[in-house]
This record gives C-alpha cells, sequence and structure tokens, in this order.
C-alpha cells in the first residue's frame, strides 16, 4: 500500500505506477450473485456444461463484474490522507482485451495519470489494467476519473 500524506504528495506522483493490489480469486458463487444484481444470465457465465462447449471452454466472469472489482483492488494499492470522501466520477475508456476465467485469480496494477483541482477537492484520473495469474493480456484497461473532497 502506498501512501500519500497530503494531495500534493499526490500530485508529485503524476506519471508514476503506483503498484498492485492482492490477487483475488474470482468464483462462480461471485459470478453468479453479480448476475443475479444485473439481471445478466447468459449462460457463458452461468452455465458450466454450455460454456465448456465455447472457445472459452468455461464459465467466464461478466466485463462488468472485472470492472466493479476496481474500487477494493485500488484501495490495496494506494491512499490519500486528509480526505473526506472519494467519489467514483467515472471512465474516460474501458476495454476489456481478455476474458477472466472462473477459477482464475486477478490483480490490479495502478498508474497515476493526472491529479488537477476541483471545488472542494482534486480530480484523479488513474489508469488501471487488471490481469490474470500467469496470463498474457490484460482483462481489463480502465481509465478512471475519482473525486477525492477535503
Amino acid at each position: 500500500m502506498r501512501r500519500f500524506e497530503s494531495v500534493d504528495a499526490l500530485k508529485g506522483a503524476v506519471g508514476q505506477h503506483l503498484g498492485y493490489s492482492e490477487w483475488m480469486e474470482i468464483t462462480q458463487d461471485r459470478v453468479n450473485r453479480f448476475a443475479d444484481a444485473t439481471d445478466d444470465h447468459q449462460f457463458i457465465h452461468v452455465d458450466p456444461a454450455a460454456a465448456a462447449r465455447t472457445p472459452y471452454g468455461r464459465t467466464i466472469a461478466h466485463g462488468y463484474l472485472t470492472l466493479s472489482l476496481v474500487v477494493p483492488l485500488v484501495s490495496q494499492i494506494y491512499s490519500v490522507d486528509g480526505v473526506q470522501m472519494g467519489v467514483n466520477y467515472g471512465t474516460n475508456k474501458v476495454r476489456f482485451p481478455a476474458p477472466v476465467p472462473v477459477g482464475s485469480k486477478i490483480r490490479a496494477g495502478a498508474e497515476l495519470a493526472s491529479v488537477s483541482d476541483v471545488a472542494g477537492g482534486v480530480q484523479v484520473e488513474v489508469t488501471i489494467t487488471i490481469e490474470t495469474e500467469g496470463g498474457t493480456k490484460p482483462v481489463c484497461v480502465a481509465e478512471t476519473v475519482t473525486r477525492l473532497y477535503l
């Protein structure tokens, strides 16, 4: 965990790679619960027998499940002291270059792209790259935008 003592310290890290999260296993139970929460029960996610007959050979996580895990993964990578509240402001770009097979482990890496002043705080843009353990391509690349209020 990289800890910044202030927003000014964070500003000084623009352009730097901030580190990696711990590995997180993607279980079928997590995928099924996400399917229930989003009403997205496509067979490739929830039916192991049918998914076994696809080019993936097994069920895969929803892309948006992978994206939703950015928050808990990035919270392991860095923190900023003096922040009262952080809110997700959006994403500039999201891509899913490879699938996340159920049973695999993922982790996130974060690169600080920019920090700019906004009313009451700063806007932080971070490029998040999520990879699977042993994978050859990222499974998600997201340019996230967060507002940190002081």
